[in-house]
C-alpha cells in the first residue's frame, strides 16, 4: 500500500476541467494542493486513497479551473467607467488630463484595489495591466504610482503583469504631482521616463514571491493609419532600441497596445521589437506580412473583442491560429463600456469571429477556453507556472457554480463555462495555494472599504481634471439611431 502523503486542500468531487495537454475534464474530480503548489490531480476516490488533507473543499456540482488570465488591460481605466459616453475623443482626453495631470498616489492605489477586486471576484487570477492609457499616456514621471499599483494587488493576493514605458510622444510631457505639501507640474522628457522604468523594474519584478512582473511596453508607431506621428520617427527608433536593450538585459516581456496593418512587420523589421517574449494587442486587419512577423520570431497576439478597435477593425484571430500563432484575449480594461469578465470576452470572442465568417464552426468552445487559460499563460510566457491543472504548477484554482438556472443541465461542462456562465458564477477563488474568495466572500481585503472610497478618490480626479460635464448624459442619448 502506497503512502499517504499529507496536503494541505483536497478540492473533491468537482468537475474538473484540467486545461493540460491531454485537455482532460475528469468528472467526480480532485486536485490536491500543498503549500503554494498542485501536487495532484485526478479522480477524487484515487486522490482520497493518496492525500490526508488538512481541509477539504466540496466541489460538488461545480466546475473547477485553472484561474482565469487576462491579457491586455489598462491600470487607470477601472476610475473612468462611462465617462464622455459614447464620446471617444472626449474620453481619450480625460485619460489624458487624469493620468498625466489630475491623479495622485491614492489614485493608482485605490483604482488598483478595485481593478484586482473585480478580477479577483471573477476568477481572473492573473492579469495584465499598462500603467496608464488612453492614446499611450503612462504615469512614468515617478516610479511611486507603480508601486502603489502593486502594492494594492499584493494585498488583494492575486498576481499582475504591470506593464511601464514611455508616453506618446512629444517630449518633454507635463506631469503634476499631488501630495499635503500641494501640487507641483514639471516637464518630464523620455530620458526620465526611461529612468523611471528601470527602477520600476529593480523594485518591483518579482515582488510578492514572483506575483508582481513588470513588462515593458511603447507606444505602436503607426504613420500609415496616424500620419502625425511620423515627424517623431527618431524618437519612436530611439526608445525602441534602449527598451528592447533593456527587456533582453532583464529578461523580461514586452508589449505594444495598439497593432494594426502594417505596423507589427514594421516592429519587427525596423525596430527589433517581436520576439517569443512579445504579446502584441489589438492586431486589428493584419497583412500577410504581420502574420509571417509573429510564426518567424514566436511572439503572440492579444484579442480584445469587446474593445473599440475590434468596432473600427477586426483581429484575423482563426487566420493566426491557423499560422501556428499563439492567441490569447483580453478585457482591454474596465473602462469606457466593459469589464473584467473574461466569460463575456469569451464569449463575444466566439460571435465576433462566426458572423465575419458567417460560419457557426469558427472558434470552438474549446479554443476559447485555452485563450483565457493556458494559451494566454504561454502568450505571457508563464505557462510553465499558471495556466493550467497539472502536478507541480502553482494552485491557481477558481470553482464555477454549476448548479443554477442558466448553467442547468448538469451536462457538457466545457460549453457551459464558455456560453452560459458569467463572472458572477465564480464561487471560490485561490491564489497560490491561498483561497482568497470562498462562497463569493472576499477574504484577503475589505471589499466594502475598497467600494466606499472609490467615488471619493474619483470625484477628486474629476474635479482636478476638469473633465465632471463628461458625466451628464448626452443629449442624443434617446431615440435615436446614432449618438
Amino acid at each position: 500500500m502506497s503512502e499517504i502523503e499529507h496536503v494541505d486542500i483536497l478540492i473533491e468531487h468537482g468537475c474538473v476541467i484540467t486545461m493540460d495537454p491531454s485537455r482532460r475534464v475528469i468528472d467526480d474530480g480532485a486536485v490536491a494542493v500543498k503549500g503554494d503548489r498542485i501536487v495532484g490531480v485526478g479522480k477524487t476516490d484515487a486522490l482520497a486513497r493518496r492525500y490526508r488533507p488538512e481541509r477539504r473543499i466540496d466541489a460538488r456540482r461545480k466546475a473547477v479551473l485553472p484561474g482565469l488570465i487576462d491579457a491586455h488591460a489598462h491600470a487607470g481605466h477601472a476610475m473612468l467607467r462611462t465617462i464622455g459616453g459614447a464620446d471617444g475623443d472626449a474620453w481619450t482626453a480625460a485619460c489624458e488630463a487624469i493620468y498625466t495631470r489630475a491623479s495622485d498616489e491614492a489614485f493608482w492605489e485605490t483604482e488598483s484595489h478595485l481593478a484586482a477586486l473585480e478580477r479577483l471576484k471573477a476568477g481572473v487570477t492573473t492579469g495584465v495591466s499598462l500603467l496608464g492609457g488612453g492614446d499611450s499616456i503612462m504615469r512614468v514621471d515617478d516610479p511611486v504610482y507603480a508601486r502603489r499599483h502593486c502594492d494594492a494587488v499584493v494585498k488583494t493576493g492575486t498576481r499582475s503583469i504591470v506593464a511601464v514605458g514611455p508616453s506618446r510622444p512629444p517630449a518633454p510631457r507635463a506631469y503634476t504631482r499631488h501630495d499635503a505639501q500641494g501640487s507641483v507640474t514639471r516637464d518630464v522628457n523620455f530620458d526620465a521616463m526611461f529612468e523611471v522604468c528601470k527602477e520600476i523594474v529593480a523594485t518591483c519584478h518579482g515582488d510578492a514571491h514572483g506575483r508582481i512582473q513588470v513588462a515593458l511596453t511603447l507606444p505602436v508607431y503607426a504613420p500609415g493609419h496616424y500620419p502625425a506621428v511620423a515627424r517623431y520617427e527618431l524618437d519612436y527608433r530611439r526608445e525602441a532600441q534602449r527598451y528592447a536593450a533593456l527587456a533582453r538585459e532583464r529578461d523580461l516581456s514586452f508589449t505594444q497596445d495598439g497593432h494594426r496593418a502594417g505596423t507589427l512587420e514594421f516592429a519587427h523589421r525596423e525596430l527589433g521589437l517581436l520576439s517569443a517574449k512579445s504579446f502584441m494587442s489589438h492586431a486589428i486587419d493584419l497583412t500577410e506580412a504581420d502574420i509571417a512577423a509573429c510564426v518567424e520570431t514566436g511572439a503572440s497576439i492579444v484579442h480584445n473583442p469587446s474593445a473599440i478597435m475590434s468596432i473600427i477593425g477586426r483581429c484575423p484571430v482563426p487566420e493566426l491560429i491557423d499560422a501556428g500563432v499563439t492567441v490569447a484575449i483580453g478585457s482591454d480594461g474596465a473602462a469606457p463600456d466593459r469589464g473584467y469578465d473574461m466569460f463575456r470576452h469569451m464569449w463575444q470572442c466566439m460571435h465576433y469571429h462566426r458572423r465575419h465568417f458567417r460560419d457557426p464552426d469558427v472558434l470552438p468552445h474549446g479554443k476559447v477556453l485555452e485563450m483565457v487559460t493556458i494559451d494566454a499563460a504561454k502568450a505571457l510566457s508563464i505557462d510553465h507556472e499558471v495556466g493550467s491543472l497539472e502536478a507541480g504548477k502553482l494552485a491557481d484554482i477558481i470553482l464555477v457554480d454549476l448548479f443554477r438556472p442558466h448553467l442547468m443541465p448538469m451536462n457538457m461542462p466545457v460549453y457551459r463555462v464558455t456560453c452560459f456562465a458569467n463572472a458572477g458564477d465564480v464561487c471560490m477563488t485561490m491564489v497560490g495555494g491561498r483561497v482568497l474568495m470562498e462562497n463569493y466572500r472576499v477574504l484577503s481585503v475589505d471589499e466594502g472599504e475598497i467600494l466606499e472610497r472609490v467615488t471619493e478618490v474619483a470625484e477628486r480626479a474629476f474635479e482636478r481634471a476638469g473633465v465632471r460635464h463628461l458625466l451628464d448624459a448626452p443629449p442624443t442619448l434617446w431615440s435615436r439611431s446614432h449618438y
